[in-house]
This record gives C-alpha cells, structure tokens and sequence, in this order.
C-alpha cells in the first residue's frame, strides 16, 4: 500500500513522457531489472530506498504516509566558523544551481533586509556584511576592528557565483520603507562601539547609496528580467521562491543566515500564490510614475544621509 502511494507520487511528478522504472533505477543507482521489480511490486523499498526517494524527489513521507500537515524540508550548512560560512556560500549555490540561470527561472524576494546576492560580492560593504555576520554568530576572534579584519578567497569565490546566478534569473523583489533599517543599524552600532571608523561608517553609507542607486538605473519600464515592488503594509521575512516550468523550491530562514528548503508541491504552490497575490497589491516601480518611484528612492536616500550625518556629527571613536 505505501509503496504503491510513494510510486504514483513519483510519477506524477516526473509527468508522462518519462519512465518511472529509469527514474527509479537512477535516483537508487540499481539496475534496470531491479528497478522494474520494484515498481512492479514483485519485491519492496527497503527504509532506506524510500527515504532516498522521498529526498530525491522532494516528497514528504508524513504527508504520504499520514495525511498529515508536515513537509519534508532541507537546510543549509550550519555556519560555526570562518571557513563554515565559506560552505554556506557553496551549498547555497548549489541549490540553485539546479535551476538555469536565464530568464526561464523566476525568484521571488521578500526583501526585510537588503538581499543577500547583493552583499556578497567584492566591494567595502559586501566585506562588512561578513564581518557583520560573523561577530553576530560569536564565530572565532570577532573583537577585531573592521578596520583590520580580512575575508578570504573561498568566500569572494562563492559569493561571485551566488551575484552572478541572481543577475542572470528574471527576478521579483518586494521592499519597503524598512528594507535598509538592518544595515544602516550595524554601521552605527559598529561605530558607536568603537569598532569602525567614522571615514569606513561614512564610505559604507555612500556604497549603500551607491547599491540602491544602481537598482534605481535597473527600475524600467525596459527592464523585464528585474522588477522592483514597493508594498507599504506587506511585513516582509526575507523568504525566498525560485521557480521554473517544472519545480519550485522555498526557502525561510531560521537564523540569520540558516534556510529550511523545501520542494514540497503544495507548500510551494501557495507561497507562490501568495507571492503573486502580494505583487498585485504592490506597486511595481518599473512602471510607476516619476513621482511614486522618487518619492520612494528619495527617502531611501534621506535616511541613508541622516545616519552618515551621525557619524559626522561625533568624532572619530577608533
């Protein structure tokens, strides 16, 4: 009886055009003919057979099995150290990289902070959001100034892969008056505790301007493959929703920077309708007139302003 539920789970997800039994054979790495007797019920799953399906091809056993609410998830790699973030970065890539990155991929954002793809790249402010990261986590000697510490070459590595996917993918983010409130928070604690200069607190500033200048450039009417909504009410969670014409996979974060994944059809199929729902009571800046996209980029930068304009008024801690 299980057995039977967890093959026709299988089928339908692989649709019609494809053979169950080289699905089978595939994903348990066994013969042909043994595949066909499984799935023909002349001999059985063994435990650990039906859990490599159920993880391959993102089933929920509960829910097969029990009928009941639960979803089989994943998570990224704990990160405990320097080199564990460096993992991370690599692990997360590799969940996306399932995925082509061209526009036949669409992601979702659900933007409480600045995304991450956009501060994990080379320049001075995607360095800080790793140090950041870091000192939060209380991983190795963090009681070092910004001013000396160092990333390391897995990391830029990663990262790069990580910025160049999501530049290639049609994306969707949802922002609002509060989605730079985190990162303009650490600059001036940083700074406020002694830990940053006041000429880094202020150049940080500036490469957030700059950050959010650049996704103002991207914000047209042109621009189909980037579309930036503004949603006032939304309270946003940094969830994340990548989706093709075949699959769909969501991530939601438990820590700061750990992500459950999961691929389970139906939980996936209403984040998406609720995504799509929210975007429709949004306003998509691309298209918005000149006055709705200025005011919104205008107080972004104010406040940008206003927090480097403490670190003018104070003097240099460090």
């Amino acid at each position: 009886m299980y057995q039977e539920i967890l093959i026709n789970t299988i089928r339908k997800k692989i649709g019609q055009d494809k053979s169950i039994i080289e699905e089978v054979a595939g994903a348990l790495d066994i013969s042909y003919d043994a595949a066909h007797r499984r799935i023909s019920m002349k001999s059985k799953f063994s435990m650990e057979e039906g859990v490599q399906l159920a993880n391959y091809y993102g089933v929920s056993m509960d829910t097969l099995f029990q009928g009941s609410d639960s979803v089989l998830v994943k998570k990224t790699k704990d990160v405990q150290s320097f080199d564990g973030l460096s993992l991370y970065l690599e692990s997360s890539f590799k969940y996306l990289n399932v995925y082509a990155a061209d526009r036949d991929t669409s992601l979702y954002y659900s933007a409480k902070d600045i995304p991450l793809f956009y501060t994990v790249n080379t320049d001075l402010l995607s360095k800080f959001k790793l140090y950041v990261w870091l000192y939060l986590l209380n991983l190795e000697d963090m009681n070092i100034s910004f001013d000396v510490f160092c990333t390391k070459a897995p990391i830029i590595d990663h990262s790069q892969k990580l910025t160049s996917f999501y530049a290639s993918v049609q994306t969707n983010e949802i922002w609002n008056d509060t989605t730079i409130n985190s990162t303009l928070q650490q600059i001036i604690y940083f700074f406020q505790s002694g830990l940053l200069s006041a000429e880094h607190g202020k150049t940080l500033c500036d490469g957030l301007k700059e950050l959010v200048f650049g996704l103002e450039q991207k914000c047209t009417d042109k621009n189909d493959q980037y579309r930036l909504y503004y949603h006032d009410l939304l309270i946003l969670n940094n969830n994340v929703l990548i989706s093709d014409q075949q699959k769909k996979s969501l991530f939601v974060p438990y820590t700061m920077l750990g992500y459950y994944i999961t691929h389970d059809e139906n939980t996936c199929k209403t984040v998406y309708d609720f995504f799509q729902y929210q975007l429709k009571n949004s306003k998509l800046l691309n298209t918005a007139g000149i006055k709705d996209k200025k005011m919104f980029f205008n107080r972004v930068y104010q406040k940008i302003d206003f927090y480097k304009n403490q670190m003018t008024v104070f003097p240099d801690m460090l």
